[in-house]
């Protein structure tokens, strides 16, 4: 059963962060939550589902997560979870502690597999950085510095976000068209890319529960609406690499060396694309881990990639372990 969070306690759970003056208007529109919120990290405030976009009568929603203070802006790492782009949501907590660090983080939920097939998703991704944007001073954020973190689905639209900002064609029209959608720095934790060297490279790596990447009812062709083969344009248009260029954000990629789902090729590929065009990336194999790791050492590689890319000067290292699902 859905529910609306109750005016009275969201205007008083935002006085308390601090982020809404009496004297101020009303915050930007609420909308029914889908699930129960999920709880917030020790000593980080969360304002649930504020809609980022509406599609034809369906409510966008994401979970803010900010520091208890906040005395001066704070950077935004916005969090796209996966789920073969046909299941998951924005309870994924994995990006939650930053905001323990001095960061702002925005989980996202976007339209689903069948609901919709691609370009919709990254369409959505893009409509809520530019929500971040529009919305970044009501909530103390600096819109300047807004980093995306993603994994397995979400991994491939963070790295499609970093590579086409501002792209035309997949901006869509879902509000805030004012605000760039460009970001600032890229986390994509083994996320595909290129759709049509997928299956070839999944069998090049031996990976004994690959799935037929061609056939129709693999993930990669359910988003694309039909076999990936048949869908080139499509697939083109999905894969980061096709909008690489000089001015794109630096790149922090990981990915399991013995990943049974995604070829550690496909993240090789990018990081190759991205060096050859001139753009700061790193790529990190982690040669036990399958398709999901966690643990605070990858934690923190998280967290002083963004401390570096995004301007925090303090930058403390976490001291408890963080999963990824």
């Amino acid at each position: 059963m859905t529910r609306l969070f109750p005016p009275v306690m969201f205007l008083t759970a935002l006085l308390s962060l601090g982020v809404l003056h009496p004297t101020l208007r009303a915050e930007p529109a609420t909308a029914p939550a889908t699930h129960p919120a999920a709880p917030q990290p020790p000593g980080v405030k969360m304002v649930p589902n504020l809609e980022y976009a509406n599609v034809n009568g369906k409510s966008l929603l994401l979970d803010l997560y900010l520091p208890e203070r906040i005395e001066t802006p704070v950077p935004v790492v916005m969090y796209v979870h996966g789920g073969g782009w046909s299941s998951g949501d924005k309870r994924d907590r994995l990006a939650t502690p930053l905001a323990k660090y001095g960061f702002a983080v925005a989980s996202i939920d976007y339209r689903l597999v069948p609901e919709a097939t691609y370009p919709a998703q990254i369409q959505d991704c893009k409509a809520a950085v530019r929500w971040l944007r529009a919305h970044a001073k009501f909530y103390g954020l600096d819109g300047a510095h807004i980093g995306v973190w993603g994994t397995s689905a979400g991994g491939h639209l963070v790295a499609l976000l970093g590579t086409s900002g501002d792209v035309k064609e997949l901006e869509g029209d879902e509000g805030n068209l004012d605000q760039s959608s460009r970001v600032q720095a890229v986390c994509d934790w083994f996320g595909p890319t290129d759709f049509l060297q997928f299956a070839r490279q999944a069998a090049e790596a031996h990976i004994a529960r690959r799935p037929d990447a061609n056939a129709p009812t693999s993930a990669l062709s359910r988003l694309l609406g039909g076999p990936v083969q048949e869908n080139k344009d499509k697939a083109a248009s999905a894969n980061p690499i096709t909008f690489i260029s000089k001015d794109d954000p630096p790149f922090l990629i990981m990915h399991g060396g013995k990943d049974p789902l995604v070829p550690v090729a496909q993240s090789q590929i990018l990081r190759d694309a991205l060096e050859k065009a001139g753009v700061s990336v790193t790529l990190i194999v982690i040669p036990a881990a399958g398709h999901g790791f966690g643990g605070v050492d990858n934690f923190n590689r998280v967290l002083e990639f963004f401390n570096k890319t995004l301007k925090i000067q303090t930058a403390p290292a976490a001291t408890q372990p963080a999963g990824a699902n």
